[in-house]
């Protein structure tokens, strides 16, 4: 049985591409932003229908790339490990997340010294915190992510740019064990499968149509995974395992590189 949870996101009141660094995102492509409003408000309301708990982060004019709440800290009880950004455009977004938690009674905010990416490069399971590397996160932040919230971090190199955080390429199925993941393969390198196989031996594998389209950015709450529509080829295994999948659509925010897991962080 599932447990209710607690998410963070941030409405695209302002959401626009303004920068490309993977093939979804391309400035010169227009964004339909009452569509983009849209889609995330039925993403939104899914949660909501399902029992779950969503808090609204106030979006930035200045900064609309904060739709992606993922990337502005990683929580894990109680205790925030705030964001360093990688790129200029979404530098404000750390400042931000991080007055958001103290406002509402976070005691413990941690401001980092290394580059890391919030939830988009940190993956929690029920024993310990993997942690992507290779395009946005240092690997620097590793050790400061397992010296603050004191459990063991598995770095894992990613090699394919476009999947440049963890969350693109690897979805925690149940948080509740360790054994319940699905990921894509080919994003990593050899040596990062290999520890993925040994801790993960009954891992869902995603093929490549279903990575491309952005399948393994996606939530899950233990037994509910919503996941980009375009995913198909995920629908049945997930059933299989016993997970029912919930389709969404998020084609607007694919523009800017995310989908359902970029827009959400969870509140631990």
């Amino acid at each position: 049985m599932y447990a209710p949870r607690r998410y963070l996101m941030c409405p695209p009141a302002h959401f626009r591409v303004t920068y490309s660094i993977n093939p979804w995102m391309d400035p010169a492509k227009p964004v339909d932003l009452p569509l983009a409003v849209a889609q995330w408000e039925g993403l939104r309301d899914r949660y909501r229908a399902l029992g779950h708990t969503v808090e609204e982060l106030r979006p930035d004019p200045a900064l609309p790339d904060m739709v992606y709440a993922a990337n502005g800290a990683t929580v894990v009880d109680g205790r925030v490990l705030g964001a360093r950004f990688a790129h200029p455009e979404r530098t404000g977004e750390a400042a931000a997340h991080r007055a958001w938690y103290r406002e509402r009674g976070y005691t413990d905010v941690r401001e980092p010294g290394h580059v890391n990416e919030g939830e988009g490069d940190f993956a929690v399971t029920a024993s310990w915190l993997l942690a992507g590397r290779g395009f946005r996160s240092s690997p620097l932040s590793h050790p400061e992510a397992q010296e603050f919230f004191g459990r063991p971090v598995i770095g894992l190199d990613l090699v394919d740019p476009r999947y440049y955080h963890l969350d693109t390429a690897l979805c925690v199925l149940d948080d509740a064990t360790d054994g319940e993941v699905m990921y894509y393969p080919a994003a990593f390198s050899p040596g990062s499968r290999a520890v993925l196989a040994r801790l993960f031996p009954h891992a869902l594998l995603a093929g490549e149509a279903d990575a491309l389209a952005l399948g393994l950015n996606a939530v899950s709450d233990g037994h509910h995974v919503l996941l980009p529509q375009a995913a198909a080829g995920l629908f049945r295994p997930l059933r299989e395992r016993g997970y029912e999948p919930v389709p969404v659509d998020l084609t607007e925010l694919l523009k800017g590189g995310g989908s359902v897991k970029c827009c959400t962080a969870e509140l631990r």
